[in-house]
């Protein structure tokens, strides 16, 4: 096990190396380069000869790209250069929102996509599975922003069940490690920890509806082929219980394509939450990324995608692991 995660992550390395020449090369492929997309408007040539000479744009081209990756080694990822505070630093206070909210969506489609897509598979070419099949479609298909703005106007508008915006109310709470609802349990302030979930709902809902769908329809293939499979027939001529057949059988060998599409929404829905954590106020990474395009902040946008490109690394390791544990067929091999 442990030779294979060491594998893996030594896999990670060329990829990221090679991702951090594809975004070195973006910015300076960018029309009169970094420095006059930068200023915009005020790109005059004296202004752009000053941000040339600040950020060591006007040093030859190696250099800048092996000083920026040193800098990237030591855990330097720049400076923001609206708030002019580190971008680690920005992301850090800002991360926690983000996971809290992206955990709470996952927990929502797998919660829901799960059961769905083996009830479809149960009633397949029955009512039951069309309706199923139907609804994914249309939850893959509405924009994630769209759903979030009439989720908010039906329930925070129009109803008032539910907050339209923030993380939390206006209340003395606790704030240990920045997630919200995990401070409010630690501390005991479970009024604070409610709160926060109400505020989590909204958010969690609309960006919940893409990975719901597919994970309906992954899981709804992957158990209508394990129930046509020969070991599957074989126990029901056995006799054995139906519950033993869908436990051991069906839903444990079915669970591999369904885990590996899990893990990739996951990483999904980091980046997803540009749009939804804009709607709904929810002062995340996805807003803060939002805010950096608008600005023209490539130091956060760099920063941004090497923290996606991680993520998924770390995610994909999960998921390797995880192979091991649902099939021993895996951990054999």
């Amino acid at each position: 096990m442990l030779r294979t995660i060491g594998k893996r992550i030594l896999l990670v390395i060329p990829t990221l190396f090679g991702l951090t020449i594809l975004l070195f090369a973006w910015v300076r492929a960018l029309p009169g380069g970094p420095a006059a997309a930068l200023l915009g408007e005020r790109a005059t040539p004296e202004a752009i000869e000053r941000i040339n000479a600040a950020y060591g744009f006007d040093r030859p081209i190696v250099v800048q790209y092996f000083t920026w990756l040193g800098r990237l080694i030591q855990g330097d990822f720049g400076a923001s250069i609206s708030s002019r505070r580190p971008v680690l630093e920005e992301f850090a206070n800002r991360f926690p929102a983000t996971v809290e909210l992206s955990i709470a969506a996952l927990l929502i489609a797998v919660a829901i996509g799960i059961p769905i897509g083996y009830w479809a598979a149960k009633h397949y070419g029955k009512a039951a599975d069309h309706v199923s099949v139907a609804a994914s479609l249309v939850g893959i298909t509405i924009p994630v922003f769209f759903l979030a703005y009439i989720l908010k106007y039906v329930f925070a508008v129009q109803l008032g069940w539910l907050p339209s915006d923030g993380r939390q109310d206006n209340i003395d709470a606790t704030h240990i490690t920045g997630f919200y609802v995990l401070d409010g349990l630690m501390t005991g302030e479970l009024d604070a920890a409610w709160n926060a979930i109400l505020h989590l709902i909204l958010p969690a809902m609309a960006l919940s509806t893409i990975p719901l769908a597919i994970i309906v329809r992954i899981t709804r293939a992957s158990v209508l082929e394990v129930m046509n499979a020969d070991y599957v027939r074989t126990g029901r001529a056995k006799g054995l219980p139906p519950q033993q057949i869908r436990d051991r059988f069906v839903l444990r060998n079915a669970m591999l394509p369904v885990v590996t599409t899990i893990g990739l929404q996951a990483g999904l829905l980091i980046a997803g939450a540009v749009l939804t954590e804009t709607v709904f106020a929810f002062h995340g990474i996805g807003e803060f990324l939002a805010t950096a395009i608008f600005q023209r902040d490539f130091p956060v946008l760099q920063g941004f995608v090497l923290f996606i490109a991680i993520a998924y690394a770390a995610i994909n390791l999960l998921v390797d692991i995880s192979y091991s544990l649902i099939d021993p067929r895996v951990r054999v091999q």
